[in-house]
């Protein structure tokens, strides 16, 4: 008699999935996912800009410029009514590649949709994203996007420094036009915040994450020589590996721990972050408005004054004064939050101040604590030497000449140029570098 073996349902179940899966598996990095190829962080119209400084968008056709530093060949577009307190309704929108200036490549121009419908209203406080369009274009791009806004817009949400000037229509949908007849301009990006391209496995995206030294302060005479774009450039240069995205999420006048111009880094990380699709890096370069604008002696309010004056010329935000181990225990929440994420941080050193408005002799040593902390490596995956690459050797709490571009805060377009020079790229990509890991210098 012969005695038969019975085999677990369980591990049959189990053998069955695992051929099932091999069957069903695809060539590694074969499977495509959606990356933030260019983005930008919104916010609302800050406290110090006069009304007119905000143009009339009821019944107006607006044009903006952004470019991508990854190609792409099928994009959707992210809108955001953040700021608002009504629904936003957007009419029409639509998409296409630029030939100059306003002028858009005819044949290349998309319609754009959501859920199937030409237009749409976002609801107060959230992100909406268009349905996905197929659009080729190469890295560096300039790609138009025209929306046509049908009714008042009473809480505007924009990014004050674009790159490009954005176009705005006398009253009516040119969405569709070659170019915006009659346009004004302005600098700035209207409920406009990201541009997903849907890419291959092995492409990723890098977010620089900061204050006016990563939006580019200081270097607006030509566009695109900020250091996230000067970074993005050296990165394409590298042919051989996969594309790595960089997005601007800086804000001129941001701060980690406390709101003023736009909500704090702390507040902002998981929508200007996390929420970017293919984030594998972020590089945080943000503290030195945390120590200056409390010491800063103002004749009136500033950016987004809270009612904290206390005495005549004193800062609005004196009450908000930081200690280095303030600035480092917001860092540190920001690194175990990106963490979480699976998301590798990179700090980068404070840039010499000496000279600038709000330089103190009490700030240079928070400046100086901060850095040596950064430079410790002990909580993120590594560090970026911002702060040594633009330095004056012989008086390290200056810029070097030439590197700032006349207010000894912000870069010129040659300190913009060096600090992106200093990003290892090695360690950025996750390639364990040769020797050291601090990216003092780049490779």
């Amino acid at each position: 008699m012969t005695r038969t073996r019975s085999v677990p349902l369980t591990l049959v179940a189990l053998v069955a999935a695992l051929l099932l899966s091999a069957a069903c598996a695809r060539p590694p990095g074969d499977e495509k996912h959606w990356v933030s190829a260019w983005s930008t962080a919104v916010h609302e119209p800050l406290a110090f800009m006069p009304r007119q400084a905000v143009p009339v968008l009821e019944n107006r056709t607006v044009r903006m410029i952004v470019r991508p530093t990854i190609a792409g060949e099928r994009v959707r577009i992210r809108f955001s009514n953040a700021c608002g307190n009504q629904p936003l309704a957007i009419g029409a929108a639509r998409i296409a590649l630029v030939s100059e200036g306003d002028r858009i490549v005819a044949e290349s121009d998309r319609p754009l949709t959501f859920s199937g419908r030409g237009s749409v209203r976002i609801p107060p406080g959230a992100p909406m994203l268009s349905d996905p369009v197929d659009l080729q274009f190469q890295a560096f791009a300039e790609i138009a996007v025209s929306i046509f806004l049908p009714a008042a817009v009473d809480d505007v949400t924009f990014h004050l420094v674009g790159q490009q000037p954005t176009y705005i229509s006398e009253p009516g949908d040119f969405t569709a036009a070659a170019d915006i007849p009659n346009a004004t301009t302005r600098t700035s990006w209207f409920f406009l915040s990201g541009l997903e391209v849907h890419a291959p496995g092995p492409v990723g995206t890098i977010v620089a994450l900061g204050d006016s030294i990563t939006d580019g302060v200081g270097a607006e005479q030509e566009p695109y020589q900020n250091w996230p774009d000067l970074l993005a450039n050296r990165l394409a240069a590298q042919q051989s590996l996969p594309p790595l995205a960089v997005v601007n999420t800086g804000i001129g006048g941001n701060r980690v721990l406390h709101d003023g111009a736009g909500v704090s880094a702390l507040a902002r990380f998981d929508r200007d972050v996390l929420a970017q699709p293919g984030v594998s890096g972020v590089i945080l370069l943000e503290g030195i408005n945390d120590i200056g604008w409390p010491r800063m002696k103002l004749p009136a309010a500033a950016p987004g004054a809270p009612a904290a004056r206390s005495a005549p010329g004193e800062s609005p935000f004196a009450r908000q004064l930081v200690t280095a181990q303030d600035i480092i225990a917001g860092y540190r929440q920001l690194i175990d939050r990106a963490h979480q994420h699976g998301i590798r941080v990179f700090l980068a050193t404070l840039l010499p101040y000496e000279g600038a408005d709000y330089y103190t002799e009490d700030g240079e040593a928070i400046r100086t604590e901060v850095n040596e902390w950064i430079r410790t490596g002990a909580a993120a995956d590594g560090y970026f030497d911002f702060d040594r690459a633009v330095r004056d050797p012989d008086n390290p709490r200056r810029f070097r000449d030439g590197y700032h571009s006349g207010d000894n805060l912000h870069p010129s377009a040659r300190g913009y140029q060096a600090m992106a020079d200093a990003v290892d790229l090695a360690l950025l990509r996750g390639i364990e570098p040769a020797v050291g890991t601090g990216g003092e210098t780049g490779k």
